[in-house]
């Protein structure tokens, strides 16, 4: 990657908030998780230029810079100009063209036919040449979207929810595809989703979006096992957190559950809430630290795991085997004081 780097900054004042997006992407894949309706695509859009900020910058350095955007300097290149490979959700290719048309699109009238069947050949597309989208399934139709971007050598790739509209097998066989392909692609890409897997297996680095603004951004496996706020854990996927109160340096109450814990940090005042995995639970002795009653729990058997709620609302998940199907919950389970996640608000 050299020192390569994008550099994102723009504000957008949209109906229900301001969209205020500050980061610069230095490493190859970025992740922008975050629920429905955040600002998410519009990002996107603003990047590739299919929308206009109100204010910001937007520039890509290879060596040299190539600024997309600046709303100071007056500068607004067409998306045509950017450089910039956009993969839509439903991949908007043309109906009335084949797969090699498609595939074709982005590259010069006298475009380059063994460039044309290196793709064709890199996304597994032999034989379906000249098949009209409509002939293909939604993963064929993925692929050639693919293809098509990755034909003319772009320095950005803008990926919006890419599977979501996709069945699990599927989604399974591209999540792979696509993870080798953005690892030998030797530009930047931006993955958009909602799904904490898809954001954990991709990206390299992670921004969480929460009503426009940016609420954690860094390292992806760091955010994931120090999330720091409330909403960035609900967003990680952790399914147990309660308000609590703040007993001493080590030690405190869940208000939610009413069981006091020890910890393994030091607790400073800005800490609200705590959180806890649902994995993280595991059998225990009575007099063990951290430890909770499980009498009146409730068993629900899922193919590979089991989902365990304790009376007072704590969630355990187990992971099982297909044929297993007796469970007995054990008398009392356990935290580990380095596994309770301190959290602010």
């Amino acid at each position: 990657m050299g020192n390569k780097l994008l550099k994102v900054n723009i504000h957008k004042k949209l109906k229900e908030f301001d969209l205020d997006v500050n980061f610069e992407l230095k490493k190859k894949c970025l992740g922008i998780l975050g629920p429905s309706g955040c600002g998410k695509s519009m990002t996107l859009k603003s990047i590739a230029g299919i929308v206009d900020p109100d204010s910001g910058v937007v520039s890509l350095n290879t060596g040299e810079e190539t600024v997309y955007y600046d709303s100071n300097k007056k500068i607004n290149l067409k998306p045509q100009k950017r450089n910039v490979g956009y993969l839509f959700q439903n991949y908007a290719l043309f109906p009335n063209m084949t797969v090699e048309e498609n595939v074709a699109v982005g590259l010069s009238k006298n475009h380059d036919e063994k460039r044309i069947s290196e793709m064709i050949k890199r996304f597994h597309l032999e034989g379906l040449e000249k098949r009209y989208p409509r002939q293909l399934s939604g993963g064929q139709q993925q692929r050639v979207a693919l293809a098509r971007i990755l034909a003319y050598g772009p320095d950005v790739i803008l990926l919006d929810e890419p599977f979501s509209a996709m069945d699990t097998f599927l989604k399974e066989q591209l999540r792979i595809e696509l993870d080798n392909l953005l690892n030998d692609f030797d530009g930047f890409s931006i993955l958009v989703t909602h799904n904490r897997d898809e954001a954990f297996q991709f990206c390299d680095e992670l921004i969480i979006l929460d009503e426009g603004k940016i609420i954690a951004k860094g390292d992806t496996h760091e955010i994931f096992e120090n999330p720091r706020k409330v909403q960035v854990a609900r967003l990680t996927g952790c399914k147990n957190i309660s308000k609590i109160e703040i007993i001493d340096e080590y030690h405190l109450k869940s208000l939610d559950w009413g069981v006091t814990f020890e910890v393994s940090e030091k607790i400073s005042p800005n800490i609200t809430h705590m959180g806890i995995r649902a994995h993280d639970f595991s059998a225990a002795q009575k007099d063990d630290v951290n430890v909770i009653d499980t009498a009146n729990s409730t068993l629900v058997e899922m193919p590979f795991e089991w989902e365990i709620t304790l009376a007072n609302g704590l969630w355990w998940k187990y992971d099982k085997q297909i044929r297993e199907h007796e469970f007995v919950i054990p008398e009392y389970l356990k935290v580990d004081p380095k596994n309770i996640i301190l959290l602010e608000e």
